[in-house]
């Protein structure tokens, strides 16, 4: 697996819905995985945000109505925060009587599991996943050094983007351009950010067009990466 090449789009990515989409688009292929999936989780690490591949949404139906206590490779993922395959857990057969094998993953053709942490200002903020359909080979611990780096970067990109707006900018922007600034950061469009804050799109143009001149930016990205002090 060669996976410089999405490091470097990794770390040029613009806000969150750009950086999960990024890892949709490349990370599976690199696995070698039949479907994958990106979550990001709250403080009780429930899901708050998904993106799946390769599988119908129904199989985020049938593993909800499992449980996800059931779930033997996100719970030891969970509390040891350690990316995880199914055979590092199991022996193949005791993988194949567990009831995340039985009740889902062999109802779709899947195989072989494997999942990683996301880490941000310490605790767990999300995972990622892969799956391996029944002729593919199972995961092997050096999938999990490889995976090991990849979560480092996207946690690291995460992170970067979660930044609070820097302080030297605060007296500059009204409370309304700092709520529309969030959420330009988190990926949404004006037609997103008009509906979340009940205002017209034609206002939300105007208010980033004013951001724009006080900060002396001509971009979206540009805007947020100056007012997060990453650039």
């Amino acid at each position: 697996m060669k996976f410089a090449p999405l490091f470097e789009k990794i770390t040029t990515t613009a806000n969150e819905a750009q950086l999960r989409s990024t890892f949709m688009e490349n990370a599976g292929e690199l696995v070698g995985a039949t479907a994958w999936g990106f979550d990001l989780l709250d403080s009780r690490f429930q899901v708050i945000e998904s993106d799946l591949y390769g599988l119908p949404n129904t199989f985020r139906d049938r593993y909800q109505a499992m449980g996800s206590g059931a779930d033997v490779l996100s719970q030891q993922m969970i509390r040891h925060q350690i990316p995880v395959h199914n055979l590092s857990l199991q022996s193949y057969k005791d993988w194949r009587q567990s009831q995340l094998y039985q009740r889902v993953l062999l109802i779709y053709g899947m195989e072989h599991g494997m999942v990683a942490p996301l880490i941000g200002n310490g605790r767990l903020i999300g995972g990622i996943y892969f799956m391996r359909g029944e002729k593919l080979p199972a995961f092997k611990d050096s999938d999990l050094i490889q995976l090991s780096s990849l979560c480092q970067h996207l946690s690291v990109r995460l992170a970067t983007l979660r930044l609070p707006i820097n302080s030297q900018w605060m007296d500059r922007l009204t409370p309304r351009e700092l709520d529309i600034v969030e959420l330009v950061a988190q990926g949404l469009s004006n037609r997103a950010i008009s509906q979340k804050l009940y205002i017209s799109q034609d206002a939300v143009k105007q208010a980033l067009k004013r951001i724009f001149r006080k900060i002396d930016v001509s971009a979206r990205t540009e805007m947020v990466a100056k007012l997060k002090g990453v650039v």
